[in-house]
Formats: structure tokens, sequence, C-alpha cells
């Protein structure tokens, strides 16, 4: 449990700036979208039929 004297409130101030890691966080996240470009268009070449299927 926290002390009685803490607040829930986070306290008033500037906001924390960006750093390196939500930089690497917007690369990760642009990655997967082009994995996911890439593969719907691998997947279009194909008539989306995956092989052993049905």
């Amino acid at each position: 449990m926290s002390p009685r004297s803490s607040s829930s409130r986070k306290p008033k101030g500037p906001a924390a700036a960006p750093d390196v890691y939500v930089g690497l966080l917007f690369v990760a996240v642009a990655a997967l979208c082009v994995g996911c470009a890439l593969l719907a268009m691998e997947l279009n070449a194909y008539n989306w039929q995956l092989p052993g299927g049905a």
C-alpha cells in the first residue's frame, strides 16, 4: 500500500520530452505497418490462397 501522504494525482509540471525510446517505438510501429503491407501484397499475388489450403 502507498503511504497516506502520497497523492494519486500526478504532479503538475512540464510534460516529459520524448526520448530515444519513443523514437524507437515509432520505428517499430512503422516496420510492423510496412511488413503487413508487404505481406498483403505478396498474398495478393496468390489470390490470398495459402499453400495446402482448401
